[in-house]
């Protein structure tokens, strides 16, 4: 929101929330019936009128692309323009109305037909209504943009409405459209002063409104991405480019410096102005010669349902700052899912989601493009090994310090918590963390005080057996409900604290219960009225009651100064990471020159002491299922 908002700064829609899409269903089912259903053969069918629809939906789609395109180039380092992070907030105002002006748009494309008679039958082509929609632009649009931007930039104007553009400085592309309801109706405006002029001169055709809409969409998306893209040689080339069109690198200083480089898409008025940074060469020559970023420590996670691609951070914005829930809205997007499933049958590469900066050290989330499903599929794990093992390498050749092994990557009867790829690689100079330790300790942690029984149910991983050992150590009673895990168990036990280990049938003996991945439905319904679930497993149990509590799988909360931090980890609230990947950034801090895998354990108390240090807090936040 603008800092002082005036009038017609709120959308019309705004208090619709999701409903505001319903504002084009009336026309959209209009333009369907009368295509499809009109008999009367003295009136043809428009394909204008059909088309808004499609036209207006892949207009999302375009957005969408640049968008993921955007967040991985930044993500990766590599010709990025500016460095400032991305925090919810930003997120938060530019999701609320991302596609405010794609539907703005569409019913003014709607409403213009049904009013302009000369909208009516266009040609598919006309040459000469393309040329004259380029006239047009180049001289009155920009022209009058650029006074009109130099007027919004005036205190006045400026406070009441582009200051709402200019709250995020480290743009994405969808900052290209986030303006107030009257800001954008001056913008449009003047855009429309090129496809009138072709109306009622009798030149228009849909090739030329289509393609004016796309070209204003594409430079405006562009211009916000952060990333330089545009080849040098395009304008050692053809030296004149440089004032017909303008760069990423041009339009984010305007963001930064504020009272330079107004124009729309052609540079030339601001050399004529001359309001042009004297930066902007050296930011466009700095930005394409910078190379990807080699960060400090590594995340190594997967993908994890189906879904998961859209709650990715390169996926939807909106979705993947929220802690990952399903939407019923994502199944009608099941031909993009098919894809990318078989994509990652076939083959795949690890790639980079997300950059954050954790005081001076520099963070990284890489995938494997493999769902949770493929991890349990024999025939599956040497190609995940083999990810795995590729990203091992990868990370070890860039000088990487720490690489953390999240969700599955870390799986024992996969490769022994990363053992099988040291004992491979010997002579490795990254350090593997499986962040066992600190998921120990913060299940340790997240047990209420003065507790002297706990259930422990579910596989018995590296993780539970370890807690499982400290809490029979300390006096606390563990009690087993299969007699073979306890068996099992009692073998790593001393005499002493094997007294604390016992099997029981009952399901009524404790209100705590430490659970892991093979906990059942049926064992949560016999668990007592007012049971504490605290899960030790990388997964979250399927919540089965509503009048029990379940903790989150071990996450502790980041401090202030871990920064651009814009998405939610998997199931985890805002700002939240899991244990197993704050392990990684801790073995970089303290700089501890050990591994972590296999069955390597670092003293649980240290680490504790550790994230506490370092600004991570404990979690505790109880969830009712």
């Amino acid at each position: 929101m603008a800092t002082k908002p005036g009038i017609l700064t709120e959308w019309p829609w705004a208090r619709l929330g999701n409903l505001k899409y319903l504002v084009l269903a009336p026309f959209a089912c209009h333009s369907i019936y009368t295509f499809f259903m009109r008999k009367d053969e003295s009136h043809q069918r428009d394909l204008f009128y059909t088309l808004v629809l499609p036209f207006t939906l892949s207009r999302m789609v375009h957005y969408q692309l640049w968008i993921s395109l955007s967040r991985y180039r930044t993500a990766k380092g590599n010709s990025r323009i500016l460095d400032k992070s991305i925090e919810f907030d930003q997120v938060d105002r530019e999701n609320n109305c991302r596609d405010d002006q794609i539907i703005l748009l569409g019913l003014l494309y709607y409403v213009g037909y049904l009013m302009i008679e000369q909208a009516h039958h266009m040609p598919m082509w006309r040459t000469d209504g393309i040329i004259l929609t380029a006239l047009i632009h180049i001289g009155p649009v920009e022209f009058l943009y650029y006074w009109l931007h130099r007027a919004l930039h005036h205190h006045f104007l400026y406070s009441r409405y582009h200051s709402h553009h200019h709250s995020s400085i480290a743009t994405e592309p969808i900052t290209a459209v986030i303006h107030p309801f009257g800001e954008l109706l001056a913008y449009y405006t003047l855009f429309s002063i090129s496809l009138f002029t072709t109306l009622f001169t009798g030149t228009a055709s849909i090739a030329s409104v289509g393609a004016y809409v796309t070209y204003i969409d594409f430079m405006n998306l562009m211009g916000h991405c952060n990333f330089e893209l545009i080849p040098k040689w395009m304008f050692s080339i053809f030296p004149p480019l440089k004032f017909l069109m303008y760069t990423p690198s041009y339009h984010s200083l305007h963001h930064t410096q504020l009272r330079t480089n107004y124009s729309l898409f052609m540079p030339m008025y601001d050399y004529i102005y001359d309001t042009m940074d004297k930066s902007s060469d050296t930011l466009f020559e700095k930005s394409l010669e910078r190379a990807a970023e080699v960060p400090d420590v590594v995340h190594l996670t997967h993908l994890t349902t189906l879904e998961s691609i859209y709650h990715l951070r390169l996926g939807f914005a909106s979705l993947a700052s929220k802690p990952h829930t399903s939407k019923w809205y994502l199944c009608l997007m099941w031909p993009i899912t098919l894809c990318s499933i078989m994509l990652t049958w076939i083959s795949g590469h690890t790639f980079v989601v997300e950059r954050n900066l954790f005081k001076n050290l520099k963070l990284q989330t890489w995938a494997i493009p493999k769902y949770r499903i493929q991890y349990f599929m024999q025939w599956q794990r040497e190609s995940i090994n083999n990810l795995i093992e590729e990203a091992f390498i990868e990370a070890d050749q860039k000088g990487i310090k720490v690489l953390s092994l999240g969700l599955l990557n870390q799986e024992e009867r996969l490769n022994r918590n990363g053992e099988i790829f040291i004992k491979r690689y010997p002579h490795l100079k990254v350090k593997v963390v499986d962040g066992s330790s600190l998921a120990v300790a913060v299940v340790l942690n997240s047990i209420p005080k003065g507790t002297s029984q706990v259930v422990l149910r579910g596989r018995l991983s590296k993780v539970a057996s370890n807690i499982a050992l400290a809490l029979c150590e300390g006096g606390i009673q563990v009690v087993m409900l299969d007699e073979e895990d306890k068996k099992r168990f009692k073998a790593k036990l001393t005499p002493e604290a094997a007294t604390n280990l016992v099997c029981s049938k009952s399901y009524n003996v404790s209100k705590t219960w430490l659970v892991g991945d093979e906990l059942s439905e049926d064992e949560q319904l016999n668990a007592p009225k007012g049971t504490l679930f605290i899960p030790f497993s990388q997964f979250p149990p399927r919540k089965a009651r509503k009048d029990c509590f379940y903790f989150n799988t071990p996450a502790m909360i980041a401090p202030k100064h871990l920064e651009n931090v814009d998405s939610c980890e998997n199931w985890l609230p805002r700002r939240v990471m899991s244990a197993w990947r704050i392990a990684g950034i801790l073995h970089a801090l303290e700089g501890w020159n050990e591994h972590e895998c296999g069955d390597m354990m670092l003293d649980t108390e240290k680490v504790w002491k550790a994230s506490l240090e370092h600004g991570f807090c404990p979690l505790t936040n109880i969830f009712a299922a």
